[in-house]
């Protein structure tokens, strides 16, 4: 047989869609699978909701001159919030309503009380009495708006009591009130619909059973306790026609709604424990069947508690086998990381001591690199200070030369004019000339302004630098035509290294005092410290030669 190629072709094409949405439909579950984990951590936050919701209507019940229909309303409210969250809180306030209805002989009251009593009781595996106060209710009397609620909890009742004794009878007679529910129900209601496609689901009708739960689910809010039920029911036709993933999608949409609407009735997360334990994952199974058998425990339902114990040693079997091989394997881990930590142990500290020995090596080469620095550092300063001391000494040689020259043409000179005055016989003019100062002092002017010209020709950034010594407004502004002042000039030759008082009084013809005083007159005025002044003044020395 041959096969024709557009068939090849729509294979593949069939092939690639179920892939491609079974990858999408595997993403969507993983987002649910979080959210659900979220959920079950804020599950205390639903339900200190709901706790604030049950305290603000008890706290209605405190008031004074309640009427008893109005007390009648308010237990109502309280059992609704109770009966899927704590089934014993929500018998007292029925059994209350059952009293006030006494009271009042009201009989619609009192079926009503009865029948929500009734299916309490059967959650609770009270059968006997739920059975009793149902045969008690006279149904020719019962108002066609409460009769819907009658059939509804007789087969709830037939259910649970069917499920805990394994009789197939009872669920016969389950199907047979849904059948009067369902003839009693407006077709366009709710509670219609979801009876139907239950039905549907029942009969093995699925495709039929998903179409109108399908409907329903896009006309219920979402994350709402309908929400919860419609897509518990459209998981078990998935479970039936085998589609895992939509099964898996579904029942997480009905376990996240169950959660926060605080219902503790929740078959979802048996099933979803049954699924993943199908599936191989032993620790979601573990941990949803472990919650589940709490919430049911926590609302006191025994038909749920018995339905969910016993899935319950099968999971919890598995999963402590699995913790058992965890944990020899865990054993062995930890043996092998202790060998490994041993051995790592040795090459560290074998390194650490490798290390140690070089970095002594390393210390001992960077002292030596220090030392071979200073050396250096002390070689150029040596060097500098041979250099500034060969140039001081070759400008000083020069200049002493030509001042000199100077001087024997000037003494020269002066005795050229006594002679002339002696032989003239100009002894007035003679003895005025040897007894006037005026000579000498042009003659150290003279001195001093070649002392000036010479230094700073040799330190021409002297004044700016010996300025940035001293305190801003303490500076030196020399007077038009000063080369150096009175107090630069001591400085100049102390920078020279003449620091000698003496020697510098005689060199410019001052008194000791004077020299003195304007050495610690400066000092005073100094922005450095007071004894580091003049060593800062001798570190002045910046040749025009050396500045290339």
């Amino acid at each position: 047989m041959k096969i024709k190629p557009r068939f090849i072709t729509c294979f593949l094409i069939i092939s690639f869609m179920l892939f491609s949405l079974g990858r999408v439909a595997g993403k969507e579950n993983g987002a649910l699978i979080a959210e659900l984990d979220k959920a079950i951590q804020k599950q205390q936050v639903y339900m200190d909701k709901k706790e604030a919701n049950i305290r603000s209507l008890k706290k209605m019940l405190e008031m004074n001159f309640l009427t008893p229909e109005q007390e009648f309303e308010i237990n109502s409210q309280l059992y609704t919030e109770y009966r899927k969250y704590i089934s014993d809180s929500a018998v007292r306030h029925v059994q209350k309503n059952m009293v006030i209805a006494e009271k009042l002989n009201n009989t619609n009251r009192k079926n009503v009380s009865a029948i929500e009593l009734a299916w309490l009781y059967s959650s609770r595996g009270l059968y006997f009495e739920a059975k009793k106060l149902l045969e008690g209710i006279k149904k020719p009397i019962i108002k066609p708006d409460l009769l819907a609620r009658y059939y509804e909890v007789y087969g709830a009742f037939c259910s649970h009591y069917g499920q805990s004794n394994n009789q197939v009878e009872y669920f016969i007679k389950s199907e047979y009130y849904r059948d009067s529910l369902l003839a009693v129900l407006d077709v366009n209601s709710y509670e219609y619909q979801l009876n139907k496609g239950i039905k549907l689901v029942y009969k093995g009708q699925l495709n039929e059973a998903e179409t109108i739960l399908n409907k329903l689910m896009s006309d219920i809010p979402k994350e709402s306790p309908e929400e919860a039920t419609v897509s518990y029911f459209l998981s078990l036709i998935y479970k039936q026609t085998g589609q895992t993933s939509l099964q898996e999608k579904q029942l997480l949409i009905s376990a996240i709604a169950d959660i926060k609407n605080t219902i503790k009735d929740n078959a979802s997360l048996q099933e979803l424990a049954l699924f993943y334990y199908s599936q191989g994952d032993i620790n979601r199974a573990y941990k949803f069947i472990d919650l589940a058998i709490h919430e049911a425990l926590f609302c006191n339902l025994r038909y749920r508690a018995i339905e969910t114990s016993s899935f319950y040693p099968i999971i919890n079997a598995s999963y402590q086998a699995k913790e058992k091989k965890s944990k020899s394997d865990l054993l062995i881990i930890t043996l092998l990381i202790g060998l490994l930590s041993l051995i790592v142990i040795t090459v560290t500290f074998f390194l650490y001591k490798q290390m140690k020995k070089l970095s002594r090596i390393r210390r001992q080469l960077k002292e030596t690199n220090q030392e071979l620095s200073h050396l250096n550092e002390d070689l150029n300063r040596l060097n500098t200070n041979l250099v500034d001391a060969n140039h001081i000494k070759e400008e000083y040689i020069g200049h002493f030369f030509d001042l000199c020259s100077s001087y024997i043409d000037k003494l020269q000179n002066y005795r050229k004019e006594l002679n002339k005055l002696a032989a003239n016989n100009r002894l007035d003019e003679l003895f005025k000339a040897l007894k006037s100062t005026d000579f000498i002092d042009g003659e150290v002017e003279e001195l001093n302004r070649n002392f000036d010209t010479i230094f700073l020709n040799l330190y021409p950034t002297f004044i700016d630098d010996f300025n940035r010594l001293l305190l801003p407004q303490e500076r030196i502004t020399l007077k038009p035509g000063e080369l150096l002042n009175t107090e630069l000039r001591i400085f100049a030759l102390i920078r020279l290294g003449i620091t000698d008082s003496v020697k510098i009084a005689s060199f410019l013809r001052y008194s000791l005092r004077t020299v003195y005083n304007y050495r610690t007159k400066m000092r005073n005025k100094a922005a450095v410290a007071r004894d580091n002044f003049e060593r800062k003044v001798t570190e002045i020395a910046t040749f025009p030669f050396e500045e290339n």
